[in-house]
């Protein structure tokens, strides 16, 4: 009796009775009750005029299961129209509960909001709209319910993107009546403006179609005076605390957009700082002066804005007086200094990149014009010096990132005229009244104060920098740095910019300030660890922004008064850390040390000592430090110097069983590449020649005495401490090989062949060893060893032939004797055995010797490919070292060995194509990104061959299909860029006429298309609709169209594709910056460009081209 009293929906539901039925499936009642209120209420779920009970019982009930019902109700009438997806949303919403189901409820509506019919969407709008004002007329219900009305609140403007304005235009009018009828359905409404804002301006990047977010921002703009009237009715009016913070929350969200009038020509402003002393509105005053500070208006307001800053600065220093020691209150933060500590906050907020909220680069000139603003400037930028000393991390990135900023623009202006000077254009500097050059001057006599003070700010807070691998423990311990902390790298790189523009602002004041510093250390005034460190980071720092002149002069004192510092200061610890910052501060004056040889040779015998030095971090610091200075410098050291009997790299080659006694193995591999760069530096053949046998004597020695047992008894080489002395001599040959390049050959050529009879019998050995031991047998350590012999020599001959010059004679010499050891080896061995490291070898001679290698291609096809594609084609996880480097072999060949492509059977070329494809599909972004490069390669390649309509008859519209389902998988938007390159190949060449027959198959097409154009054309409209049911026939044409009309323009025709991509639904509510991420890549590159224009900007080792050595 019950069920049918359910079941008749021609009159209202009883809701008392669904009510229980409700609770009985929920757990109060037996099984059997538990079934038969499961399968009643799947009954009137799928009923199709069930949902027009949803409002009605929302508006009777107060049980929250049957609320979630109602709910669930209305997604099955959205699921109704896309079947396939109901099930999961509804397994998702029962699985979740009821503030999930209102999230999928979100969902259902923000993706399939268009395929109902006009009186249910108007329907499912007007509910939520009632629902909405019922819930949030009454203050009970409005605070009782506020998450599930918050909930509902972003339902509603997820249905405001699809109907506002064109089929909803009275809705802010609506609104801005409705919020006049009761103060807490104001406050919601407020609520619901601030959404709307951030979702069309904040969030509509990738989720919307540029033409609606363009649409959106109009209408905003248009009727922005009634929501403005709204707000200034509300702070002027109203009492109430709630209402006005969330009038302020709404206004901070609109204030980055909204025409400029409504801020400077009305009474807001004037508002907003009323409430700036009241504790409970300060937080969200203070946001909404920020966003008005970050505005760009040109001249015309400055009357206003420095109104405002001068009104500010004076209630600034009534709710915090001048004379507060800011670190300390905000350290010692009792109950009632409290406010203090939550005030400093808020400051930050607003001075983000802003100095106090009113003095971004756009404004800060207009508080320089008159005496009383520059009184009102000054003491700002002190309030920051100040709060810049708070002993808090986050406190001081932001601070950080205004400073930043503010000396950036000061030297920009100073820079900028610099260089107009020195292009002839004459501008006047010093001695004209009013000129630039005395605008100039002035106005760094006026920050000159406040920039000193920054200086002595970034000396003392200076981040660690990365070469530094001492470090101070929890515990107060000296020691090796064991993991990098990247914020702290971060704020390095950032204070190193701002400490540059600063030194460039004032050399003279920065060397005092850094050398008055050093004194204290050296007088035991200010000696700590800590002070110490940040001083000779911050000197380090600012390598190259001084004149060489004054920074010999500066670095003669700085590096004399360490040594002395070093060798009067007692304890280990002590020592360590000095050590450390005479080794980081020397690495960092390349151009000094080449200059200074005899402070050059000091230095370097210092590294020597400290290579002794057992202190944890030492030696790694003191050979990473050898290692950059002999990069910058190798030539000093291959010349005798005057007063020197022989160069020093042979005293050194001299000594070098003695400096390494006490160095662990990947330590003297970094010396030997110090030492190769030196050797490299030598124009004589026979000296370099000689050097290098004399750099190699100690491990060729070892090598021919372990040759030797060999011989006599191959057994020899399967000892486990052989074997890592046969690792440890190839590693240092690398090592070697790395700096030395083409210099490297009379060496290699010494040990190659028994290096590859080595590598034979240990692959022989590894394969016998998993074919008796199985799987397993490949993790033991015996075999690991066996195999990092293997991989060490590979990556041997890799770095020899990769640096060296292109020499054929070298490739002729070198390939031919590897075929069978290394390239049959590979074929013949089990998948396990195989090493990744073939692949890449042999990608790295083709890339090397290019159309040289063309006869040997087909033997390298035949040893690798079939192989190698079985193990990487199970699945996406096994063997990965394996798959770039097949891929990035493949495209090696397909560049520069075309030819041997071209000759492949169509079979073999299918396995190839499969095999691109099948790259790209791949969820591994590397790889995934190495199968569409080669993709192009192959495609334009054939472009230009005799093979064209043959190859793009085959594969073209597998190609279109393949690139299409990528492009819209949201696994791959990484490849968006690659994507859509291809896709522009495609659209252009089949309307370029490089084509002369026809794509479609005659045999299994009846209509004959005019031409190759047309057929693309519907094959690519057929493929994209049955993709995407949800997007008219109409939409796919017009889109598929836009490509052909946009294929001539890479930016219109990459736009294009990002609305669709909006539109199909497929990447919305998603990270989308990979679509973006070529424009941040340019951006980046900029910013790069900009930094190296700038002297000392970006440090001496991160500049890619050899500093001058002479």
């Amino acid at each position: 009796m019950a069920a049918e009293k359910l079941r008749d929906l021609s009159q209202p539901i009883d809701v008392a009775l669904l009510d229980a039925t409700v609770a009985a499936f929920y757990g109060t009642g037996s099984k059997e009750e538990r079934t038969a209120a499961d399968h009643i209420l799947r009954e009137l779920q799928n009923n199709p005029d069930m949902w027009l009970q949803v409002v009605h019982i929302l508006s009777n009930t107060q049980n929250l299961n049957t609320k979630f019902f109602s709910l669930q109700v209305i997604i099955s009438i959205f699921c109704h129209y896309h079947f396939e997806q109901y099930h999961v949303f509804k397994c998702q919403a029962y699985e979740n509960g009821f503030i999930s189901s209102v999230q999928v409820l979100e969902g259902v509506i923000k993706y399939r909001w268009n395929v109902l019919p006009v009186e249910q969407r108007d329907g499912m709008k007007n509910y939520i709209s009632d629902v909405i004002v019922k819930l949030s007329s009454n203050e009970a219900s409005f605070r009782q319910e506020r998450l599930y009305v918050n909930k509902l609140n972003i339902i509603l403007v997820q249905i405001l993107k699809h109907e506002w304005p064109a089929r909803w235009r009275s809705f802010i009018p609506d609104l801005v009546t409705a919020a006049k009828t009761s103060e807490t359905i104001c406050e919601n409404c407020m609520a619901i403006l601030k959404l709307l804002s951030e979702e069309v301006f904040d969030f509509s990047r990738g989720e919307m179609t540029q033409q609606k977010i363009k649409e959106l921002k109009q209408s905003l703009n248009s009727e922005f005076q009634l929501i403005h009237e709204l707000c200034l009715y509300v702070l002027s009016a109203s009492q109430r605390t709630e209402l006005i913070r969330a009038t302020l929350a709404t206004l901070h969200a609109f204030l980055s957009w909204i025409p400029l009038g409504y801020i400077f020509e009305s009474p807001l402003l004037e508002t907003l700082l009323k409430f700036f002393p009241v504790p409970s509105y300060r937080n969200l005053t203070i946001q909404c002066l920020t966003e008005v500070a970050a505005l760009n208006f040109g001249d015309f307001y400055n009357m206003q804005y420095v109104n405002m800053y001068n009104i500010f600065i004076v209630q600034l220093q009534t709710v915090l007086p001048t004379t507060t020691n800011i670190p300390d209150a905000y350290a010692n933060g009792s109950s009632e200094e409290q406010v203090h500590k939550v005030l400093v906050m808020h400051l930050f907020r607003i001075w983000h990149c802003s100095s106090l909220p009113f003095t971004r680069q756009f404004h800060i000139r207009v508080l320089e014009s008159t005496q009383e603003n520059i009184n009102s400037l000054l003491m700002g930028l002190e309030y920051l010096i100040n709060i810049s000393y708070v002993d808090d991390t986050e406190v001081f990135k932001v601070c950080l990132d205004y400073w930043n900023s503010l000396v950036s623009e000061l030297f920009e202006a100073n820079h900028n005229l610099e260089n107009a000077n020195m292009m002839g254009m004459h501008v006047p500097l010093l001695g004209m009244v009013d000129g630039p050059g005395t605008q100039l001057l002035q106005r760094r006599q006026l920050y000159a104060g406040p920039m000193s003070k920054l200086r002595l700010l970034m000396i003392s807070r200076m981040a660690k920098p990365e070469e530094v691998l001492i470090v101070e423990d929890e515990n107060g311990n000296i020691v090796r740095e064991t993991l990098k902390d990247n914020d702290v790298l971060v704020q390095y790189k950032i204070m190193r910019e701002t400490l540059i523009y600063l030194s460039h602002l004032d050399h003279d004041d920065t060397e005092k300030q850094m050398l008055k510093k050093l004194s204290k250390q050296l007088n035991g005034e200010d000696w700590t660890w800590n002070n110490l460190n940040t001083l000779c980071w911050a000197i380090g720092s600012i390598s190259g922004s001084m004149m060489e002149d004054q920074e010999n002069r500066f670095l003669v004192m700085v590096i004399r008064d360490l040594l002395n510092l070093c060798e009067i200061t007692k304890g280990k610890d002590n020592k360590a850390v000095i050590a450390s910052n005479i080794m980081y501060v020397v690495g960092q004056y390349p151009r000094f040390l080449r200059a200074h040889w005899k402070f050059l040779k000091t230095v370097v015998n210092k590294l020597f000592e400290f290579m002794h030095e057992t202190h944890p971090g030492v030696q790694d610091m003191a050979c990473d430090t050898f290692l950059k200075i002999v990069q910058k410098c190798k030539r000093k050291f291959v010349i005798v110097q005057v007063g020197e009997n022989e160069p020093f790299v042979s005293e050194l080659l001299t000594t070098l069983p003695t400096t390494i006694v006490d160095l662990e193995p990947h330590q003297i591999h970094s010396f030997y590449e110090s030492v190769g760069h030196m050797i490299q530096a030598e124009p004589e053949a026979k000296k370099r020649d000689e050097y290098l046998q004399r750099l190699m004597d100690l491990p060729n020695q070892k090598w021919a005495e372990i040759i030797g047992h060999a011989r006599g008894n191959v057994d020899f080489l399967k000892d486990q401490d052989v074997i890592r002395t046969v690792l440890n001599i190839l590693q240092t040959n690398t090592s070697a090989a790395t700096a030395l390049g083409t210099y490297f050959l009379p060496q290699i050529t010494l040990i190659f062949l028994d290096m590859l009879n080595v590598y034979k019998m240990y692959s022989e050995l590894i394969s016998s060893g998993i074919a008796e031991g199985g799987p397993f047998a490949s993790k033991t350590s015996y075999v690991k060893l066996l195999r990092s012999v293997k991989r060490e020599t590979l990556k041997l001959i890799e770095t020899f032939l990769d640096k060296a010059e292109d020499q054929p004679q070298i490739g002729k010499q070198f390939v031919p004797p590897m075929m069978d050891p290394v390239l049959g080896d590979y074929a013949r061995n089990l998948p396990d055995a195989r090493e990744s490291e073939v692949l890449s070898l042999f990608a790295t001679i083709i890339n090397k010797y290019k159309a040289a290698m063309i006869d040997d291609v087909p033997r390298i096809f035949e040893a690798v490919f079939q192989c190698t594609l079985e193990m990487i084609t199970k699945n996406f996880e096994d063997y990965p070292e394996h798959r770039l480097k097949f891929f990035s072999l493949l495209r090696a060949i397909a560049t520069h060995c075309f030819q041997a492509l071209i000759l492949l059977s169509p079979e073999q070329l299918k396995l190839v194509m499969d095999s691109v494809m099948w790259a790209f599909r791949h969820t591994e972004r590397n790889i995934a990104e190495t199968g569409l490069n080669l993709l192009l390669e192959m495609l334009k390649n054939f472009q230009n061959s005799e093979f064209c309509n043959q190859f793009y008859r085959s594969y073209f519209a597998l190609i279109v299909q393949e690139i299409f389902a990528v492009l819209t998988d949201t696994f791959h938007k990484p490849g968006f860029k690659l994507h859509v390159l291809v896709l522009q190949h495609l659209f252009c060449l089949v309307e370029s006429g490089s084509l002369t027959e026809p794509l479609w198959d005659a045999a299994t097409v009846s209509y004959s298309y005019p031409n190759n154009g047309m057929f693309v054309r519907e094959y690519t409209i057929k493929l994209l609709g049955a993709s995407f049911p949800n997007i008219p026939s109409s939409e796919v044409a017009k889109f598929v169209n836009g490509l052909f009309e946009s294929k001539a323009d890479l930016s219109t025709f990459k736009n294009h594709i990002r609305d669709f991509l909006v539109q199909s639904k497929e990447f919305s509510a998603q990270d989308n910056k990979d679509l973006y991420a070529e424009e941040a890549a340019a951006q980046k590159e900029r910013e790069r460009q900009r930094m190296l224009s700038i002297p000392g900007l970006i440090a001496p080792n991160e500049i890619q081209d050899e500093m001058v050595d002479s």
